[in-house]
C-alpha cells in the first residue's frame, strides 16, 4: 500500500483500525514531498516538525491523523502567512482561521502551506511572488490559479487533501488542470473568518481531493455557521452521508448552449459530452438549457472583484504589519515605494482597475453596472433551476496550458476562468470532478452546478460518476 496516494476515507479507516499509524503516514508524505516538490513546487513552507507532532497528537476526530496543506490565504496561527506576495513574507497570524480550529477539532495533521498566485489573483499561478508551480501532469505546464499549489500538492501525492480557496474559479479550474476534484460550496456555508480577503462578495473556501466523497468528508468538517463572520449562513454543518446519498435516477440535467461556443477546445468539448452520456446512463435526463447573460461574466466579475480587491488592499500601508520599503523621504512615500515594492505586477493591475471603477464620474458607469448584470446573471441559474436539479458544464475551455504561454495576455488569461465565474458572482455551490484526459495525456475536468446551499445533489452527482469512472485513479508519473 502507497500511503501516499490513499484517500481521506482510506486513511481513516486504516488509522483508527489500527492498521496505520499516524505518524508513519505523516513521514511517509513527508519523504514525498522532499522527493518530489523540487520539481512540483507547491509548496512555499513545509514544517516537519509541526507535522510530526501534530500526528503524535492526533487521537479521535473524523480527520484524526490525516495530513492536509493548506493554500497560504489561509491563516494559521504562528505560522507565515504570506498570500505568496511579498508584502506579507515573515506576516505570523495571532489567530487561526475558523477552518483551521475546526481541522484542529476533527484532527487533522498540517503538512504546510502551498503555492498561489499572489492574493489569489490568478489562473495559473505564475503571479505567486516566489515562483511558479508546475503541473504534476506535464511539468511544463502550469497547474492552474489561484489554488495551484492546493491542486498540484494532491495531484502528485504530497498531501491526501488540501484547502483552497476560490473567488471566480480559483478551486475549480486549477481541480480541473491537475486532475482532481475541487468543490466551491455555496457562499456563507464555511466561514471566510481568517481567509485573507480579495473580493469579499465572491471569496469563498473549500476542499481539493482526489474523490468526491473525500472533499463531502472534508466539507462536514469546516461547514456551519460562525459568529464572527457576518456573511456566514445559519446553517448547521453538514453531514458526509446525506451529501453523497441523494438518489440521481431521475434528475434533470441542463447542458448551457453558452458554455459549448467559440473558445472551446474540441477534446474537452468530447470528453464532458461523454461525461454527459454518463449520466445519462445512471439515470439523468439531460437538456439543452440557456443562461444568456453569461456572456458578460467575465467582464462582471473584474469590476466587482477588482473594486473590492482595490479596498481590501488598501490596508497593506507598511504601517502595521509586512513589507515596508527601507528608503522613504516621508510617510506619503513610505506609502507608494512600499506597495510598488510589495505587490506584483497583476496585484497592482487589479487594485487601479478597481480604483478607477469606484473613482467619481465612474462608479455609476462601471461598479454599479456590473452590480446590476451581476443580478441577471444570478436570475438566469434561478429560472434554470426551476425546471433542472443541477448543471453541467465544462470547467475550464481548455486543458492545462504551457508557462509563460498567456503572461503578456491579461485578457486571454482571465478567459480561461470564463466557466467558473459566473457559480461565484451568483453565490452558488459547484463541484469539478476529472471526466477524461487529452491525447496529450492532460486532464479534463465536468463543472456541476447546484442550488444555493444544495451541495447534497452535486456531490451526489459527481459521487455516483466516480462510481462508474475511474478517470480519478490515474496518477502522474514524476
Amino acid at each position: 500500500m502507497d500511503l501516499c496516494w490513499l484517500t481521506v476515507k482510506e486513511a481513516r479507516e486504516a488509522l483508527a483500525g489500527g492498521e496505520l499509524d499516524a505518524r508513519e503516514l505523516t513521514q511517509a508524505i513527508l519523504d514525498r514531498i522532499q522527493r518530489v516538490d523540487p520539481q512540483v513546487k507547491a509548496y512555499i513552507n513545509v514544517f516537519p516538525r509541526v507535522a510530526l507532532e501534530m500526528a503524535e497528537r492526533a487521537n479521535g476526530g473524523p480527520l484524526a491523523g490525516v495530513p492536509l496543506a493548506i493554500k497560504d490565504v489561509i491563516c494559521v496561527k504562528g505560522l507565515e502567512t504570506t498570500c505568496a506576495s511579498k508584502i506579507l513574507r515573515g506576516f505570523k497570524p495571532p489567530y487561526d482561521a475558523t477552518v483551521i480550529e475546526r481541522l484542529g477539532e476533527a484532527g487533522y495533521v498540517l503538512l504546510g502551506k502551498v503555492n498561489m498566485d499572489e492574493f489569489a489573483m490568478g489562473s495559473s499561478t505564475e503571479n505567486s511572488g516566489f515562483f511558479t508551480t508546475h503541473n504534476p501532469w506535464d511539468l511544463e505546464r502550469v497547474p492552474g490559479g489561484s489554488s495551484g499549489g492546493s491542486a498540484a500538492a494532491v495531484a502528485a501525492g504530497e498531501c491526501l487533501a488540501s484547502l483552497g480557496s476560490d473567488t471566480g474559479g480559483s478551486i475549480r479550474q486549477p481541480a480541473s488542470f491537475c486532475g482532481v476534484v475541487g468543490l466551491k460550496p455555496t457562499y456563507g456555508r464555511v466561514s471566510r473568518f481568517g481567509l485573507v480577503a480579495f473580493a469579499s462578495s465572491l471569496d469563498q473556501i473549500g476542499p481539493i481531493t482526489r474523490t468526491v466523497e473525500d472533499a463531502a468528508l472534508i466539507l462536514e468538517v469546516i461547514s456551519g455557521h460562525d459568529p464572527r463572520d457576518s456573511t456566514s449562513a445559519p446553517y448547521p454543518p453538514l453531514k458526509a452521508r446525506e451529501l453523497l446519498s441523494r438518489e440521481v435516477k431521475g434528475m434533470v440535467l441542463g447542458l448551457p448552449k453558452e458554455y459549448f461556443g467559440e473558445g472551446l477546445d474540441p477534446q474537452v468539448r468530447e470528453s464532458v459530452m461523454e461525461a454527459a452520456k454518463v449520466l445519462e446512463g445512471l439515470g439523468c435526463r439531460v437538456e439543452e438549457v440557456s443562461l444568456p447573460h453569461s456572456p458578460y461574466a467575465v467582464a462582471t466579475y473584474y469590476l466587482v472583484a477588482t473594486a473590492e480587491a482595490s479596498s481590501n488592499l488598501a490596508r497593506y500601508d507598511g504601517v502595521k504589519y509586512g513589507y515596508r520599503a527601507p528608503d522613504y523621504k516621508d510617510l506619503f512615500d513610505m506609502y507608494v515605494k512600499t506597495r510598488s515594492q510589495g505587490f506584483g505586477t497583476e496585484v497592482k493591475r487589479r487594485i487601479m482597475l478597481g480604483t478607477y471603477a469606484l473613482s467619481a464620474g465612474y462608479y455609476d458607469a462601471y461598479y454599479l453596472k456590473a452590480q446590476k448584470v451581476r443580478t441577471l446573471i444570478k436570475r438566469d441559474f434561478e429560472e434554470v433551476f426551476e425546471t433542472c436539479d443541477a448543471i453541467v458544464t465544462p470547467t475550464s475551455p481548455t486543458p492545462a496550458f504551457r508557462m509563460g504561454e498567456r503572461l503578456a495576455d491579461p485578457l486571454t488569461m482571465y478567459l480561461s476562468d470564463i466557466y467558473t465565474i459566473s457559480v461565484n458572482l451568483a453565490g452558488i455551490p459547484a463541484v469539478s470532478v476529472p471526466c477524461g484526459f487529452t491525447r496529450e495525456g492532460l486532464p479534463v475536468g465536468l463543472q456541476i452546478m447546484g442550488k444555493a446551499f444544495d451541495e447534497a445533489t452535486i456531490l451526489s452527482l459527481g459521487h455516483a460518476y466516480q462510481g462508474v469512472t475511474d478517470w480519478h485513479k490515474r496518477r502522474p508519473s514524476l
